[in-house]
C-alpha cells in the first residue's frame, strides 16, 4: 500500500503510466476515493504519454482519518455561513491542496496538470490560487467557484442528502445508500454496468468507511468563502468541464468558474449528470488530453523564447 506523510496526514496515492512524462494529478471530490476514477479514464491519459497520480484526500479511503476533531453539524454550520459567523473546522480546503502540493514535492514533481472533479474541483483551484508555479493547466469538472447565490442541489437531493441515517451502519445498509445516492446524481447510461455502483459502493467501505470524514469534508467546502474572488487571479490555461444533467452542482456554478477565470475554456456536455459516465469518458479525456498538450506546448514555447 504506498502511503507518504504528507503536511500532517499519511496520503495513500497510485500511480500509472510514463514516469518520465507530463504529470497528471487527479483529485476526487467530497467523500469519493481514487478509485472513483474509472480505469478507462486512467488508460486514455496514460496512453497519451501522462504520468498519472491519483490519491485519497485526508479522511477517506486509506489516507489519514481524523479521529476526534471537529465535526458539527453541516446544517448549524451552513446557518452560520449564511449570518458571516465563524464555525470550528478540522482543516480548509486550502489546507487539503497544500496535501496535494505535498504529495507532488515528495513524488519529486516540480509542476503538473491538475484534474479535479466536485470538490477535487474546488482543491484545484485553490491550488491555481496559492501555488500557480505547480500548475501546468488547470481543469475543473463538475465544479463550483463557492460564490453566494449559485443554486445548489435539486430538491429531491436536498432531501436525500439531510435524511437521518443509522448512528453506525453496518455494511449492508452503507453501500446501499451509497449505490442509491450515486444513482440519484449520475446520468442513466446504458454503457454502465447494472451492478456498477454497488460494486465502487462495496469497495468504497471496505477500504475504509468514514462518515464523520465526509462531514469534515463538507465543512471545509462550507468555510472556503474567498475563493471566487480569489479565481481572478488564476493565471492556468483553465478548462472547465459540466454536465448538463447536473442534480447536485448545477452546471450555472461552472459558468460563473469560467466567468471568473480569465481565458477559461467551458465545456457542458449533454447527457452528463454528476458523475464520469462511461459513454462519455472517451469525450472528457479528449477534451483533458487536447487542453493539456497545448498547455505544455505554450511552456516548450516560453522555456525556448
Amino acid at each position: 500500500m504506498p502511503k507518504l506523510n504528507v503536511n500532517g496526514v499519511e496520503l495513500y496515492y497510485e500511480e500509472a503510466g510514463n514516469r518520465a512524462g507530463p504529470a497528471m494529478l487527479l483529485i476526487m471530490g467530497l467523500g469519493t476515493q481514487h478509485i472513483a476514477w474509472p480505469e478507462p479514464f486512467v488508460t486514455a491519459l496514460t496512453d497519451a504519454g501522462f504520468r498519472v497520480i491519483r490519491f485519497d484526500n485526508r479522511d477517506i479511503g486509506e489516507s489519514s482519518h481524523l479521529h476526534g476533531a471537529s465535526a458539527i453539524s453541516p446544517v448549524v454550520a451552513i446557518l452560520a455561513a449564511r449570518l458571516g459567523l465563524r464555525f470550528p473546522l478540522a482543516y480548509s480546503l486550502a489546507d487539503m491542496a497544500a496535501d496535494a502540493t505535498g504529495l507532488l514535492d515528495a513524488l519529486d514533481v516540480q509542476a503538473a496538470h491538475i484534474v479535479g472533479v466536485s470538490m477535487g474541483g474546488m482543491i484545484a483551484q485553490r491550488i491555481a490560487i496559492g501555488a500557480p508555479e505547480r500548475v501546468v493547466s488547470l481543469t475543473s469538472i463538475m465544479s463550483s467557484s463557492g460564490a453566494h447565490g449559485l443554486p445548489g442541489p435539486s430538491p429531491e437531493l436536498r432531501k436525500r442528502l439531510i435524511a437521518r441515517r443509522p448512528a453506525n451502519p453496518d455494511r449492508a445498509w452503507a453501500v446501499s445508500a451509497g449505490a442509491e445516492l450515486l444513482s440519484m446524481i449520475g446520468h442513466p447510461d446504458p454503457a454502465r454496468a447494472p451492478d456498477a455502483y454497488h460494486k465502487l459502493a462495496g469497495e468504497a467501505f471496505d477500504r475504509g468507511y468514514n462518515p464523520l470524514g465526509v462531514r469534515r469534508q463538507m465543512l471545509a467546502i462550507l468555510a472556503d468563502r474567498t475563493r471566487a474572488v480569489a479565481l481572478s487571479r488564476v493565471t492556468a490555461p483553465t478548462l472547465v468541464i459540466h454536465g448538463a444533467a447536473d442534480p447536485l452542482v448545477p452546471k450555472a456554478s461552472s459558468e460563473d468558474i469560467a466567468r471568473r477565470i480569465p481565458d477559461a475554456r467551458l465545456v457542458i456536455i449533454p447527457d452528463m449528470a454528476h458523475d464520469l459516465p462511461p459513454s462519455k469518458v472517451g469525450e472528457v479525456t479528449g477534451l483533458i488530453i487536447d487542453h493539456a498538450r497545448m498547455a505544455d506546448e505554450v511552456d516548450r514555447r516560453a522555456a525556448a523564447a
